[in-house]
């Protein structure tokens, strides 16, 4: 029996392993389906239904197909540019030795040139950055008075940066990169795709005779040395470079040359963001240590826009043929290939290495710059200094991600051309007849699904492999050509149409990210042999377990240098976001802050529920940064925080902000906190659409009431921030009361007074968006403002990073303005914008000089105590001990103040803003408090100005005791008047009196004065 059972278990055994293999052998037996079938023979290139009004890089070749490409230069006189058709432009002599005209960041330029031959010519400038906001120069080219095609409108120039400085250590032996510095140096460029759609350069096309080139400005100013129209780029074959060298490999007979660059050592980058980084993950990365964090390669999460560059200098000590390999690891993406542009001392010397790629692989890859058949490239190489760059591209996969975002966009016109007719949620029950009423839509579907399905093989084509990237493309095409086949289902099928195409448009985010790292760059005499850095079992093992014993080793988790308590000078920071901004507020600390101080920081990243309780058991922090706008106030009530009214550089500091932007920490005369972000409401919109439409932006809630009809009568909406129950946002309604001249306290914050008179007509106009005029109260405003649902959003400055970053297809079809205001009885518009955010407190631990009777000393200040004498018995009740732990604690808040002004300071803050942005991407733009340091953030001079005026125009909402109940009453109340219908001023009274109770009841519990009746 027991021989028949292990027969029975062993054939179940093999028989669930052969179905195993079957399960995966099969596939490989059948080739991968493609749909060639679905569009061979038919003309993708026409346009049905609603189209662009602007044109694309592909119909602007398609126009000029017949074009030639002349092959002599044009060289334009940029000193004679045309000053009566140019602002903001001026000759400079001698300008970094060059001769050159210096662009404003407000400024247009134009040239006359004559061009010999009418064709297609790429278009080279040699330029230099000047010193401003250290963000990229962005233009826009104009071909006789006329943009040429959409893209030429984004056109970016790279600044240049590099270490300031050698690699620093802290008192853990950890490395501490070092802060990034311009470079001020000329630099050609071509102009290009920004996004990196055209792995080449843009061709323009040139009539023969006399052109006009303009070039405008919208952000950074620039020094122009050279502008020339040169014949369209070739390069080289590997045959043709062997050519133009003055020997042959095979006579070349070096050896034992090996040339290794660190990927951290670059010489010279393109963002600041590229700076080395710290790997631990892998077994083999070049210098390897589990202990100290080590900077040890390049890339990363950082290195994904196309256009990003990274250069390395290298020193060859003879004349000769060399290899090149590079180690490079893309682990980011399955299915997908990261490719780079080589140049070789500013050039790419071979055609195939304007597009080398790096296909997914978990670990480090040792890839040596070969041709098809994987023969190493040999490169001739001169004694001495030498330059090597990698640049990021899309490739092959450029081309496909442009038609992508193209076809995303004629979607949405599609959606948008349906949706007047069905509204956002169609009646399943009713036959709309869409193909009757909208035939070339549904026509549009029908080709817009043979070129989502060509999209799809050709990405495969390129990768290898179909992958859940381009899988929303085919979801789309399949949903299309069933509409076209039956159009009786667009109506069901409508809501995930939408669905479909912004997960398209997602995806293609991902796509357009060409993430890479860099551990080395190997330089080898071409006689060597080639060994390849890989990893195996046995290094892998050993690294998993000496990662492990030293995780109990050595503590990870601080950041940067650790001080021990009794080190003099020494606070503690805590910090409440993430471990990004930690590591970065903390290598600030360790490079500039304590080296010119002298007051030792040790920073702590905490949980934020974790403060209250640790500051009431006394082990609390010094400093807490980035914390709560409502907490100052409720810890000035306990005596829990210090007045920073205490130290006689507090206005001064003060003055660095908008009063609003302290209101809310003010309380009984002093301040509990210096603010750090400020945020307040902008308005987003859609230009096409109101373009479309023939609808001007508004200026003032009525402007906005006034379009509603045009905006809904093509179902499309408006969004007003509505009371979410997890979050409630009133800073609309706010911001309308302090129009209105109305205000939310009293002078002394006992009572609310948004009943008011101008409360209440506030609260009326308010809430009639939503009863009179049917504004959603639930939205997704990133969602419905890509797809062009919702035209006009009301939102948190903020939102702009999500935008530009989330949603890449609408790019140039939005913008943002002022919050609408409110026009008064002399015509002038009240912009009162209600602000928020986030600050620093400094924490109240132990006895100090306000807990004392000071009387008998009167000449004892705040900032000379230190050193005093103490005459025991000159204040009643104090001994030494304690006068010693007072004088400890003045000087602890004296080091703590001097933390804080740091901190919120222009430089700081400016610097703080750039490394969050460097390190996360445009999403993480930085909303600092800083008057002067949002103007040198990474906005252009139109958002500047907007964003400025915008705050100067903030008002504070002040915190009170007991001001917690004032949103959540004035949100029952909004509720209840848009969803009971109850009269709105009643509403409002009523709810201010349960308002004023509550605040009346706090104020009784602090022993603090009330209001009257």
């Amino acid at each position: 029996m027991i021989g028949i059972k292990i027969n029975k278990t062993l054939r179940n055994v093999l028989i669930a392993l052969a179905v195993i293999i079957l399960i995966f052998a099969i596939p490989s037996f059948f080739p991968e389906k493609n749909y060639h079938a679905k569009y061979d023979n038919y003309d993708l290139s026409t346009n049905v239904g609603t189209v662009s009004t602007t044109r694309t890089y592909a119909e602007y070749l398609k126009q000029y197909s017949a074009a030639k490409n002349p092959k002599s230069k044009v060289n334009v006189s940029v000193l004679d540019f045309d000053e009566s058709k140019s602002n903001g432009a001026r000759v400079e002599k001698n300008y970094k030795g060059k001769d050159v005209v210096f662009t404003e960041e407000d400024s247009s330029v134009t040239w006359k040139v004559e061009v010999p031959e009418a064709g297609f010519y790429n278009i080279n400038m040699e330029y230099i950055a000047v010193p401003s906001r250290n963000v990229n120069m962005d233009r826009i080219l104009y071909i006789n008075g006329e943009l040429p095609f959409s893209g030429a409108d984004t056109l970016a120039f790279y600044r240049l940066w590099k270490d300031g400085g050698p690699v620093k250590f802290d008192n853990r032996g950890n490395s501490i990169r070092p802060t990034q510095v311009e470079v001020f140096e000329y630099q050609n460029a071509f102009f290009k795709s920004d996004l990196g759609y055209e792995v080449d350069p843009y061709k323009f096309y040139f009539k023969q005779g006399q052109n006009e080139i303009t070039i405008e400005s919208t952000s950074e100013p620039m020094a122009i040395s050279a502008l020339t129209l040169t014949p369209i780029v070739k390069y080289d074959t590997y045959e043709q470079y062997l050519a133009k060298q003055p020997s042959k490999p095979e006579s070349y007979t070096g050896k034992n040359i090996s040339i290794k660059v660190q990927g951290e050592d670059s010489s010279l980058r393109s963002d600041p963001s590229l700076f080395a980084r710290y790997d631990r993950s892998s077994a083999i990365t070049d210098p390897y240590s589990t202990k100290q964090t080590i900077l040890n390669y390049t890339g990363g999460d950082s290195w994904k826009i196309p256009g990003q560059w990274i250069e390395w200098e290298l020193e060859v000590p003879e004349d000769g043929w060399y290899t090149i390999s590079l180690k490079a690891r893309q682990f980011f993406q399955r299915g997908y290939v990261a490719c780079r542009s080589v140049y070789i001392d500013g050039e790419i010397p071979v055609d195939t290495l304007k597009s080398v790629g790096f296909k997914y692989d978990s670990d480090w890859q040792f890839a040596t710059l070969s041709d098809e058949n994987k023969k190493p490239y040999n490169f001739y190489l001169s004694k001495g200094k030498h330059t090597i760059r990698l640049e990021a591209t899309l490739g092959e996969i450029g081309k496909v991600m442009q038609q992508v975002q193209d076809s995303v966009y004629r979607l949405n016109l599609i959606y948008r051309t349906i949706l007047v007719l069905t509204g956002v949620n169609p009646d399943m029950n009713r036959d709309y007849e869409i193909h009757k009423v909208f035939p070339d839509e549904v026509e549009a579907m029908m080709l817009e699904s043979r070129r989502l399905y060509k999209l799809v093989d050709d990405f495969v084509a390129i990768t290898g492999q179909k992958s859940n990237q381009i899988s929303p493309a085919e979801v789309l095409a399949l949903q299309l050509e069933q509409f076209y086949k039956h159009p009786d289902r667009i109506t069901k099928g409508f809501v995930s149409f939408k669905d479909n195409t912004t997960t398209l448009a997602s995806s293609m985010l991902q796509m357009t990210e060409t993430k890479l790292d860099i551990d080395y760059i190997l330089v080898q005499s071409a006689n060597d042999r080639i060994k390849p850095d890989r990893s195996n079992f046995f290094k892998n093992t050993a690294h998993e377990v000496t990662s492990f014993i030293n995780s109990y080793l050595y503590d990870s988790s601080s950041l940067g240098s650790v001080y021990k308590d009794g080190t003099d000078h020494l606070i503690e920071v805590w910090i409440v976001t993430g471990r990004d901004q930690s590591q970065v507020l903390k290598n600030m600390i360790d490079d500039s802050f304590t080296p010119n101080s002298g007051i030792n920081v040790n920073v702590k990243l905490i949980n934020p529920n974790s403060l209250l309780t640790a500051v009431v058991a006394g082990n609390g922090p010094d400093i807490v940064i980035s914390t709560y706008q409502s907490q100052p106030v409720d810890y000035a009530l306990r005596n829990a925080n210090v007045n920073l009214r205490r130290f006689k550089d507090c206005d001064e500091v003060l003055s660095w902000f908008m009063p609003s932007a302290y209101k809310p920490y003010e309380y009984d005369g002093g301040v509990y906190a210096l603010p750090e972000q400020l945020t307040f409401n902008l308005m987003f919109y859609r230009k096409d659409i109101l373009e479309q439409l023939n609808l001007e932006v508004p200026q003032t809630w009525e402007d906005l009431i006034e379009i509603l009809p045009t905006l809904q009568g093509n179902n499309i909406s408006v969004g007003v921030p509505y009371p979410n129950i997890i979050a409630p946002d009133m800073s609309a309604f706010y911001s309308m009361v302090y129009q209105s001249g109305g205000q939310i306290y009293n002078k002394d914050g006992t009572k609310s007074t948004v009943d008011s008179e101008a409360g209440i007509a506030a609260f009326k106009t308010y809430t009639s968006l939503y009863n009179s005029y049917g504004l959603p109260t639930i939205y997704d405003f990133m969602s419905r403002f890509r797809t062009g649902e919702m035209a006009i959003g009301i939102a948190n400055y903020t939102t702009y990073n999500s935008i530009v970053v989330g949603a890449p297809e609408i790019r140039g079809l939005w913008d943002f303005t002022y919050l609408p205001g409110t026009m008064d009885e002399k015509g002038n518009i009240n912009r009162a914008n209600v602000a928020g955010g986030v600050c620093s407190m400094m924490i109240k631990k132990g006895i100090d000089l306000d807990d004392l009777d000071l009387s008998n000393l009167p000449e004892l200040a705040y900032s000379d105590n230190n050193g005093t004498t103490f005459e025991e018995g000159i204040i009643p009740g104090i001994d030494e001990k304690t006068w010693n732990e007072v004088m400890k604690n003045e000087t602890r808040m004296a080091d703590s103040w001097e933390f804080l002004k740091w901190w919120v300071s222009t430089d700081v803050q400016v610097r703080f803003g750039r490394e969050m942005e460097a390190l996360l991407g445009s999403s993480a733009r930085y909303a600092t408090a800083n008057k002067e340091a949002l103007k040198q953030l990474s906005w252009n001079s139109r958002q500047i100005k907007v964003l400025n005026e915008s705050m100067e125009n903030t008002v504070g909402v002040p915190e009170v005791p007991g001001s917690y109940y004032t949103p959540r009453h004035i949100v029952n109340a909004t509720r209840r008047v848009i969803n009971e219908k109850d009269d709105a001023r009643e509403t409002l009274i009523d709810y201010t009196r349960k308002i004023n109770e509550e605040l009346t009841r706090k104020r009784q519990e602090f022993n603090l004065p009330v209001a009257e009746d």
